[in-house]
């Protein structure tokens, strides 16, 4: 049965009010606006939101990891029952293929179920014990045991860039409902009818489960008074955040800025750098360009880890591999991107760099499609490698299908270069055995650059597993100690608390000294699952 859309926020289990500003959502495809017309949170609204999430923490943030899990796994069945309408909506309202939005669907889904397994199975609590030795001398030892516990209702911001995946039940709101924590969303208005149609999911699934309603709500807005409030509202106890790093810096400043200052957990702006070394490139440097082209045009080049800067030594391989480039750049047809304010924001960078002498343009490719509202032309540009050093501006983002060619002379401008780079979520090394036992030392500084290192393959396409990091130094994230894919971020939206001397009737499962839950613990230093 057809979910109906019907443009309100909603407040726990509550619609929202239709009295706020409108808007509506805009397909990029033709420029058309699409029904119904969406309303906005008022101040109200996101008041209540906050205080209903706050109540629910109380029970829910003491669920049991089992309990939690249903809840999660309802969400992803409720979602794949709804796939047909909802890949229908999201592909009017991002101009994205069917293919790419089911896909995205399946990692929305797997993610939820793996973090339904994670909490399930209980261990990522990381319990550990430090049993009483009450004959110590000079002084008894008392008993000490810690663990993880949710830390509060946490605010998620939707992402323009991928609509189910990390927005209204992305990676964000599930490792935040999986850890114990409310959840309240700000639904990004790029793709809104998309947002409401999962958020109805969520909302039905808490019912289902019988869960109080204020562990999730959803909120409209077209502008960035509804993201302020929640980010200053003083029940709101952590940020996730995917998006610009205007948006995110804007709203960074303002959760460390509250008197009381939380987590804000903000992937912002990535260029990351591929490196192509002296082996690879003779050896098969045009079918590595061939494949960057791919990856850098993937998706019309709005991947957060799309490649934007590629380094490869002068020469003729390089002159090989920058030939093979403008070929594939020059008949590439046009793209259709997300928004027009991407497409604008696209243009001006472009322009930017075609006007000034620091970057040279090697090649553009075809126009998109004239009734489009947001079309792009893949474009190819190159600077020497001293150009790049003296100008850092030409390390930054610019989001959209753009590639910057760097030829380098030396190997130590190119570690030069290297050293020179802000932080990014990915680095890419394209090499032979013999190139990487020679520059063991770019790795060394690719490490303290990026949160994931890419061999011999492209950084477009993340891994939802147990070992990915989809995180790195700032302004790729806030906090490069943490990742926005995989189970590791669980551990974003979690505090120690520790229990010194409490009896067992007042421990919660995961440390009374029979281990109830037979999970993995810490305990005297080792790991176990006896009784302590």
């Amino acid at each position: 049965m057809a979910i109906t859309i019907e443009g309100r926020s909603f407040i726990g289990s509550r619609d929202g009010a239709t009295e706020g500003s409108s808007f509506r959502a805009i397909s990029p495809a033709t420029g058309e606006t699409m029904e119904p017309e969406f309303h906005s949170a008022g101040a109200e609204e996101v008041n209540l939101a906050a205080q209903l999430a706050a109540e629910a923490f109380a029970v829910y943030g003491n669920l049991a990891g089992k309990a939690r899990a249903k809840f999660l796994r309802t969400i992803a069945r409720r979602l794949e029952e709804i796939a047909e309408q909802l890949v229908e909506r999201a592909g009017r309202e991002t101009a994205l293929p069917e293919a790419r939005l089911r896909g995205e669907l399946g990692r929305t889904c797997g993610q939820l179920r793996m973090f339904a397994e994670v909490v399930e199975e209980g261990s990522w609590v990381m319990a550990r014990i430090d049993r009483a030795e009450p004959d110590r001398k000079p002084a008894a030892k008392p008993d000490i045991r810690c663990m993880l516990r949710a830390i509060g209702p946490v605010v998620v911001f939707g992402a323009s860039n991928f609509p189910l995946a990390f927005s209204v039940a992305g990676g964000d709101t599930a490792s935040a409902l999986a850890a114990g924590n409310p959840v309240i969303v700000k639904a990004h208005p790029a793709h809104p009818g998309t947002s409401e149609l999962v958020g109805h999911v969520i909302r039905d699934s808490v019912q289902e489960c019988g869960l109080p309603e204020g562990v999730f709500s959803l909120l409209f807005d077209s502008a960035t008074s509804v993201g302020t409030q929640l980010v200053q509202h003083t029940l709101v106890k952590a940020v996730g955040f995917t998006g610009s790093q205007v948006a995110g810096k804007a709203l960074f400043d303002l959760a460390v800025r509250r008197p009381e200052p939380i987590p804000f957990y903000g992937e912002m702006a990535s260029t990351n750098p591929l490196f192509v070394l002296p082996g690879a490139a003779a050896a098969h440097g045009e079918r590595i360009a061939a494949d960057l082209y791919g990856s850098f045009t993937l998706g019309a080049g709005q991947f957060c880890t799309k490649p934007g800067l590629v380094f490869v030594e002068e020469g003729r391989p390089c002159e090989s591999f920058s030939a093979t480039l403008r070929e594939k750049v020059s008949s590439a047809a046009g793209f259709t991107m997300l928004t027009a304010g991407i497409t604008s924001s696209f243009g001006r960078q472009a322009a930017k760099r075609e006007q000034e002498s620091k970057t040279k343009l090697l090649a553009r490719g075809g126009a998109g499609a004239t009734n489009a509202s947001a079309s792009a032309t893949a474009l190819l540009f190159a600077a020497d490698a001293s150009t790049f050093l003296g100008n850092p501006e030409l390390a930054e983002e610019h989001f959209g299908p753009s590639l910057l060619l760097i030829p380098y002379a030396t190997k130590q401008e190119l570690l030069e270069c290297a050293s020179s780079l802000h932080g990014h979520l990915t680095a890419t090394i394209h090499g032979t055995p013999e190139d990487l036992r020679a520059n063991a030392d770019l790795l060394q500084i690719l490490e303290t650059k990026v949160g994931r290192i890419v061999l011999n393959r492209f950084p477009t396409g993340v891994e939802v597993c147990h070992a990915m990091v989809h995180g790195g130094p700032y302004p790729a994230s806030t906090d490069a100690r943490t990742t926005s894919v995989g189970s590791l971020a669980i551990y974003r939206f979690a505090r120690p608390v520790c229990y010194q001397n409490f009896p067992d009737e007042a421990l919660p499962d995961e440390l009374k000294r029979q281990n109830p839950l037979s999970l993995w613990r810490i305990v005297d230093g080792k790991p176990s699952r006896d009784p302590a």
